[in-house]
């Protein structure tokens, strides 16, 4: 197996109500999908992002307008019913860090399914930042660092340029 399933660390944590109609604008919700990760995966791709990257597969995902309001309820029983593990990509997931925060730890503390997540941010440049802390508290594999164009390698499995890393927090 490439990653360490960490649930149990979040059985104690308790989903509010509020949290689970807490809404997060999405842009789409690819099931079954080989392509974010490792195995078959529910890959939600949020709306939102900075870094505008030169050469994006999705500039349409950097206007956090461009996606549809939905619930964390709604996309937890998604994921529930087609049981793969889960990946967050976009735009950037962590432009829209409380909401997606609330998703991972619902994700973990009701389905106990591994989450990717793809951000153009920098593990070393978030990692002490208290605003990330909890998001990455739940994440199994972070895929960090902006698409270059000029380091595009279609040839690197789960990444679109050799500068970005596959780091799996969970094994550390």
């Amino acid at each position: 197996m490439w990653y360490t399933n960490n649930t149990m660390e979040h059985n104690n944590e308790i989903i509010s109500e509020q949290e689970l109609n807490t809404k997060v604008s999405v842009l789409n919700v690819i099931e079954g999908t080989s392509v974010d990760g490792v195995g078959l995966r529910t890959s939600i791709y949020f709306a939102g992002c900075c870094h505008h990257c030169e050469g994006c597969h999705n500039p349409h995902s950097w206007d956090i307008t461009n996606g549809n309001m939905v619930s964390i309820r709604e996309l937890i029983e998604v994921i529930r019913e087609n049981d793969f593990n889960v990946t967050f990509s976009g735009g950037d997931p962590l432009y829209q860090i409380k909401e997606v925060t609330i998703l991972a730890k619902a994700i973990k503390q009701m389905l106990g399914k591994t989450i990717w997540c793809y951000t153009g941010y920098i593990y070393e440049d978030i990692k002490d930042d208290t605003k990330y802390a909890e998001l990455l508290s739940h994440i199994d594999v972070l895929v960090d660092g902006p698409f270059k164009l000029n380091l595009r390698d279609t040839s690197l499995p789960f990444r679109g340029s050799s500068n970005q890393r596959i780091i799996y927090l969970q094994n550390q």
